[in-house]
C-alpha cells in the first residue's frame, strides 16, 4: 500500500466514524466497509432466510453485487424477491414496483449524504422515496463515501446537478427504461446540471431529505470506502 493510499483510507475511516455518530444519533444504524465486497456480505447477513426482498433502481447496487448475489440467494430458495427488471411489460414492471411498497426488505442507496446524517434522494416516480419513508420492516442503503458532502443543501443539490443528470442519461441507453418516466428527453441531457425543468421526463419529480428514522432502527446505512455510483 502506497502512502497515498494510506492516507486515504485513513481519511475515508475517519469520515466514516463522524458520520457513522451522526446516523445513529437519527436512530439510523450505520457501519463502514472499506470494499464494495465487504459491503456487499454486511447487507446479505442483514437479510434473514424466507424474506421477500426488493430495490429500487441504482447502480450502487449493480456495482457492488449486491442484486447479483440477492438474485442468487432467491434461486437457491432462501429468499423471494420482487424483481421489476424481468417485467414483461412496463405495466407489470409498475406493478412491481407498487409491491415492493411491502417487501420485508428494500435495497437501494442515496445521491448524497451530509456530513451531520441527513440522506439525500431524487427520484422520477417516488417508488424509491416512497418506500425509504414508509412501508418495508427494513431498509438497507450501500452508499460509497463519495456520495457525503458537508451539508444538507451540498447534498441536495449534488443530487439534482449530479446525480439526477447521469441517472437521466442512464436511462436513455437502457432498453428496459424505453417507454418509463424517465426515457423522455429534459434539458438536462443537453447541459449536463438541472435546469429545474418540468418536462414529463424529469426524474427529479421528488426530492426526499431523511433526517431521522421515526422507527429505530429500520434504516441501514452502509458506508463504502470506495467509488460506488452517482
Amino acid at each position: 500500500m502506497t502512502e497515498t493510499d494510506l492516507a486515504l483510507q485513513q481519511r475515508n475511516q475517519l469520515l466514516a466514524e463522524g458520520l457513522i455518530k451522526q446516523l445513529r444519533r437519527r436512530n439510523i444504524d450505520a457501519q463502514y466497509c472499506e470494499t464494495a465486497a465487504q459491503a456487499r456480505a454486511a447487507a446479505l447477513a442483514l437479510i434473514a432466510e424466507g424474506e421477500t426482498v426488493s430495490w429500487g433502481g441504482s447502480v450502487t447496487l449493480a456495482e457492488c453485487g449486491l442484486l447479483a448475489a440477492v438474485k442468487e440467494t432467491a434461486q437457491a430458495g432462501r429468499i423471494q424477491v420482487i424483481d421489476r427488471d424481468n417485467a414483461a411489460t412496463p405495466e407489470e414492471r409498475f406493478q412491481r414496483m407498487r409491491q415492493a411498497l411491502l417487501a420485508d426488505t428494500y435495497l437501494t442507496s442515496f445521491n448524497a449524504v451530509s456530513e451531520d446524517g441527513q440522506l439525500v434522494n431524487v427520484d422520477s416516480v417516488g417508488n424509491r422515496t416512497a418506500a425509504i419513508a414508509f412501508g418495508p420492516r427494513q431498509v438497507i442503503a450501500v452508499v460509497g463515501l463519495n456520495k457525503v458532502v458537508k451539508t444538507v443543501e451540498e447534498a441536495v443539490s449534488r443530487a439534482r446537478n449530479f446525480a439526477a443528470p447521469a441517472n437521466q442519461l442512464r436511462c436513455q441507453q437502457d432498453p428496459q427504461l424505453k417507454g418509463a418516466p424517465g426515457s423522455v428527453r429534459t434539458p438536462c441531457l443537453k447541459s449536463g446540471t438541472c435546469s429545474d425543468c418540468r418536462q414529463p421526463g424529469c426524474i427529479c419529480s421528488q426530492i426526499v431529505i431523511t433526517r431521522m428514522s421515526k422507527i429505530a432502527g429500520r434504516l441501514q446505512v452502509i458506508l463504502v470506502g470506495e467509488t460506488l455510483g452517482y
